[in-house]
């Protein structure tokens, strides 16, 4: 009797053991455990630690409630202004309630995954390029606004979405080279034209002071001449002002005027004429037997 007591007592004991090994659960800190009795939705939501269910009768779906950090693979599409580009971006979102993420959706990851591709496209076809490249702050809000609107059904909030890269062809990306490159340079003509007005400005300044001081020019010479010479040079380069040689042409002396003597004029008939008579000049004439004869 004794033995079939301790017989019992054994096997309920091992009976209760596999029981509580069948029925015991631990929750982790960062999930929530979601019990479905019989199919039907349990109205609490286990939390973090160790729980018991009914072995056969509860099913137990953890549901994890950390940010989930999901990369939405590129889409391609058509900006506002005609041009095609490539967009990824990354959706970071965790779920709010596990109740809701389990019973509302089957699969919420994939379909918060769907719907960020979904509206990505959306985004690019309303956008234009400039806003993509730079605005970008403000497409990240619209885009998780349009994410965010049908997940709060699911038990999902999507904390922050970002537009990671933007590619572009390359015939556009050598464009937009060009036109930044344009661009500068008009910056760097407008810039040197704005410190030649201002040179002029000053030099004109400096011109007008040094015209009412003479002294000014000379000293300003000197100093041009110091400078060419502290380099060293084998040959020195002189800069004569054009100044300073009025100044000197106004300075020296008149010449006195070239006195022009006074000869009388001979009139051509009291020149003498001198008439030069040609010479008799001799003429040789063949004779008939091949000699010369000398006639007047």
């Amino acid at each position: 009797m004794v033995e079939e007591l301790v017989a019992a007592g054994v096997t309920l004991a091992s009976a209760g053991a596999v029981y509580v090994m069948a029925a015991a659960r631990v929750v982790k800190q960062y999930e929530r455990g979601v019990v479905l009795r019989l199919g039907r939705l349990r109205p609490e939501v286990r939390g973090p630690g160790f729980t018991m269910i009914v072995p056969g009768i509860d099913k137990l779906r953890k549901v994890n409630m950390q940010i989930v950090t999901m990369p939405v693979p590129g889409q391609e599409g058509i900006t506002r202004d005609n041009v095609t580009v490539r967009v990824d971006a990354v959706v970071y979102f965790k779920v709010t309630a596990p109740a809701e993420a389990i019973i509302r959706v089957e699969d919420y990851r994939f379909a918060v995954a769907q719907m960020a591709q979904t509206s990505l496209r959306s985004i690019i076809g309303k956008s234009e390029l400039d806003d993509l490249l730079s605005n970008r702050e403000k497409l990240n809000q619209g885009l998780e606004l349009m994410i965010d609107s049908p997940a709060v059904e699911w038990g999902v909030t999507i904390d922050r979405v970002e537009i990671k890269d933007v590619s572009l062809p390359e015939t556009m990306k050598r464009s937009m080279a060009r036109q930044a490159e344009a661009d500068r340079e008009r910056r760097a003509r407008v810039i040197n034209a704005d410190a030649e007005l201002q040179a002029s400005k000053k030099l004109a300044e400096a011109a007008k002071e040094m015209s009412e001081q003479p002294a000014a020019l000379q000293l300003r010479l000197l100093q041009t001449v110091v400078a060419v010479a502290a380099e060293k040079n084998s040959t020195l380069v002189l800069p004569f002002p054009v100044e300073l040689l009025r100044f000197l042409e106004r300075a020296a002396p008149a010449p006195a005027p070239v006195q022009q003597s006074q000869q009388p004029v001979r009139s051509a008939e009291e020149q003498p004429v001198q008439e030069q008579l040609p010479s008799p000049q001799p003429r040789l004439d063949p004779g008939p037997e091949g000699s010369n004869s000398r006639q007047d």
